[in-house]
């Protein structure tokens, strides 16, 4: 087991957590408009591209936002960093520890 990222982190990243949801869905949300933009696609072609691009997404958002603990917090933050969520100056102020473990995961 994984011994949990500093309290530091953990308070980090829980202040992060409802900022990064946002981003993600307002990505998310971007590419509905595009699909049901799509004059190129029936009425019926576009609701099931936005249907299977929601149930992708949701699998995808689980991975970054789902079971929030402190012993997932690495996770967590790895998932949010690969799908771009954190700014930099945002990932920049998780302590060196936790910074490279994420990086070396991602590597």
């Amino acid at each position: 087991m994984r011994a949990p990222i500093p309290e530091a982190d953990w308070k980090l990243l829980r202040s992060l957590h409802p900022v990064a949801l946002d981003r993600y869905c307002e990505r998310v949300l971007e590419e509905v408009r595009r699909i049901a933009a799509d004059t190129q696609r029936s009425q019926h072609q576009r609701y099931l591209a936005v249907f299977q691009l929601m149930q992708e997404r949701n699998r995808t958002m689980a991975l970054a936002f789902d079971d929030m603990r402190r012993s997932t917090a690495i996770q967590r933050i790895m998932h949010m960093q690969h799908l771009g969520l954190l700014l930099p100056e945002e990932f920049a102020r998780f302590s060196d520890q936790t910074r490279d473990v994420v990086q070396l995961l991602l590597d």
